[in-house]
């Protein structure tokens, strides 16, 4: 694939799609790999990753960068995990904020996005071949009972953190596949998406005013070999992945996309607004994470009472984050109409 020559404005509008994408990625319930397929750039992510081979690393080898680049369209990566790496410093930590003040309306507006995102893919999907109709019915089987196991106890073991970026990373690569609550289920959401992470940002800080203390801090240096840890197998885990994505897409492109819509349907119980967090305790006590807040180990799901205003007002945002993606839709249809 040959790297394009973007403008200046598609350069920020592939790096926003990445912010987003990122974005999705911490918040449980919801994929990253569903916004790079509403966003018309999935394939592109999931071929440029399978470029990431033998050949690749041999032009590396060699010094020959540019030509390593154009190979792995470097350009388009570069961009998308930029604006991921961003968004996990930034944007991701405003919707930390939502979430504690506004958790049933965000969900809401998850709920309705991912409601249009299912009319997005399933519209132009006209195959429903026996086959096809299994796949979707298998991808809203393994949604909904992912939703629905109980999580395991945190484990900071160097091969299980490796193993969880591996896991965590799925997310990205399949639509309607949550990486976050994987973690979650595994146990390690917090370890990983808040503590490392929260230690990783005061590191860079420290490193930028040229402190190196914390070279002597064991509590720093501990969570910096698990975000190495974490870090190293959600590298190993999307090239594999991509791989395989990329070989079972030219294969097999109706089954994928039925398996796709099927997960993507699957993830509405996970993100499902009226439902009451269950913390984690121990001993009796609640457990809180390096932001002191309570850590969230489950969810038990109710049905909204119609007499509750809030009910309503979460309803809107429901029609809200529908919109968002019909909005999507019409704009898509509008551009394509113009060229």
């Amino acid at each position: 694939m040959p790297e394009r020559t973007d403008t200046l404005a598609q350069k920020l509008i592939l790096f926003l799609k990445g912010v987003a994408m990122g974005a999705a990625n911490k918040v449980p319930g919801v994929s990253g790999g569903l916004v790079a397929f509403v966003a018309g750039f999935y394939e592109e992510l999931i071929y440029s990753l399978q470029k990431i081979n033998r050949k690749a690393f041999m032009l590396l080898w060699k010094g020959r960068f540019k030509s390593f680049s154009q190979y792995v369209n470097g350009r388009f990566l570069l961009l998308v995990f930029a604006g991921s790496t961003f968004s996990y410093f930034s944007v991701s930590r405003v919707l930390d904020f939502f979430l504690k003040h506004y958790e049933l309306y965000v969900w809401a507006t998850f709920f309705g996005m991912i409601l249009g995102s299912i009319y997005y893919v399933a519209k132009d999907f006209n195959d429903f071949r026996k086959i096809n109709i299994f796949f979707i019915s298998l991808g809203v089987l393994i949604g909904v009972s992912i939703s629905l196991l109980d999580p395991a106890r945190e484990n900071d073991n160097l091969w299980f953190v490796f193993f969880c970026g591996i896991v965590g990373v799925s997310g990205m690569t399949l639509p309607g596949l949550s990486g976050s609550f994987i973690l979650i289920l595994m146990g390690n959401y917090v370890l990983l998406l808040v503590d490392a992470v929260n230690e990783l940002y005061k590191t860079l800080q420290d490193v930028a005013s040229l402190n190196f203390d914390f070279i002597q801090d064991q509590v720093r240096m501990r969570y910096m070999k698990i975000i190495a840890s974490f870090g190293l197998g959600s590298v190993f885990g999307l090239v594999v992945t991509s791989h395989i994505l990329g070989y079972l897409l030219k294969r097999f492109h109706q089954p994928i996309t039925a398996l796709i819509i099927g997960f993507i349907g699957g993830s509405l119980g996970i993100v499902w607004p009226w439902k009451k967090a269950i913390y984690k305790r121990e001993n009796g006590e609640l457990l809180y994470d390096s932001l002191q807040q309570p850590i969230v180990e489950n969810y038990a799901r109710y049905w909204p009472q119609i007499s509750d205003p809030t009910t309503w007002v979460a309803l809107v945002f429901v029609l809200f984050g529908l919109s968002i993606l019909l909005l999507i839709d019409w704009y898509g249809h509008k551009n394509k109409s113009l060229k």
